[in-house]
């Protein structure tokens, strides 16, 4: 980045001074900054890829454009499952009252669970701002709020006062080793065939974009069939035979389709849909489900409701959420309306 070199200290990407553009000078001290006047930019490893020869990673753009407008900014780039978590929660610790996450809604799903305690249903402290610049393979719950930019310009937005509360999502249910679990999630959970999609997208190569989700859904299919699904409602009860469930906070999800246009993130209701078909039907309704024009086939239903239980009367169905599989049913859904604030 210009006359500018990057080193990795403890997990975090710092700048360092060059001197000729050989040896890297030593970096001033740093004039103490009280920790909610810090900004800690959270990514993962494929959002620090360069998006062009010899151009700043999303990673850097964002940095130095908050930088450049007198913020001190943190940049911690994780390096494996679960520590974009840790590492939100540590900051929230010391004080840190502003996170943004870099990266895709795996990115987020992760950095969310470390600002809230999704057991209690509280945030770990008042006040908390997310940021989001996108770039990672999905960053559908960034295209509910036209975030979905490239990360020069999405990296501006961090610099307004202007948020927006919103609802973050809450789901229980047996986690891969067998036990209860409970993960806050952002954008959207999935019972059935779309989570068997995520699991084995994630075996599949990043550059594929989302693209992975179009080739993992046609291998997922030969294997999934209807099964009968008990779904308890605010009001209502369904006993149907579905291939999926999909439960909405956001609008977007599977890489832009728009399956939830009526979902919005900040009045406190879940978007149920059901779907009483076979997966090489929902593949065939994937470009209306992109243009959210899918209501229309008999096999499609809707609710608004605060609170869900899926509950397969056979076997236990796989679930996602943010596009990370995080278990199977039977899985309860509900909301925890206005607790953390946006910035938009």
């Amino acid at each position: 980045m210009g006359g500018r070199r990057w080193r990795v200290a403890g997990g975090v990407f710092v700048p360092t001074a060059t001197r000729g553009g050989s040896r890297a000078a030593r970096p001033r001290p740093e004039v103490s900054t009280p920790a909610h006047d810090r900004i800690l930019v959270v990514a993962n490893p494929a959002a620090g890829r360069p998006v062009g020869r010899g151009r700043p990673t999303p990673v850097e753009t964002t940095a130095t454009t908050l930088r450049q407008a007198g913020r001190v900014v943190d940049v911690a780039i994780t390096r494996g499952p679960g520590e974009a978590t840790r590492l939100a929660r540590e900051a929230i610790d010391r004080g840190v009252r502003h996170v943004v996450a870099v990266g895709g809604d795996g990115t987020l799903h992760e950095v969310l669970n470390g600002l809230v305690d999704p057991e209690s249903g509280q945030a770990h402290a008042e006040g908390i701002r997310l940021g989001l610049v996108s770039a990672g393979s999905g960053s559908d719950f960034a295209r509910t709020f036209g975030l979905d930019r490239a990360p020069t310009v999405t990296a501006r937005h961090l610099l307004h006062d202007t948020t927006m509360a919103i609802d973050v999502g809450r789901v229980r249910l047996v986690g891969p080793d067998g036990t209860p679990g409970v993960r806050a999630f952002a954008n959207v959970v999935s019972v059935g065939w779309p989570a068997a999609v995520v699991r084995r997208s994630v075996a599949l190569p990043r550059s594929l974009g989302a693209l992975r989700y179009v080739v993992a859904g046609v291998a997922a299919a030969p294997a999934m069939r209807t099964a009968p699904v008990v779904l308890d409602l605010d009001h209502t009860r369904r006993d149907d035979p579905v291939c999926s469930v999909v439960v909405a906070n956001g609008q977007f999800f599977g890489g832009g389709l728009k399956v939830a246009p009526r979902a919005l993130p900040d009045d406190g209701r879940l978007n149920v849909q059901s779907w009483e078909t076979r997966p090489v039907d929902v593949l065939r309704e994937l470009p209306r489900v992109r243009m959210g024009e899918h209501f229309d086939h008999p096999g499609v239903r809707e609710w608004q409701t605060t609170t869900v239980t899926i509950r397969p009367e056979g076997d236990p169905l796989p679930v996602e959420a943010d596009g990370e599989f995080l278990g199977t049913t039977p899985a309860t859904v509900d909301l925890l309306p206005g607790l953390l604030h946006l910035t938009i």
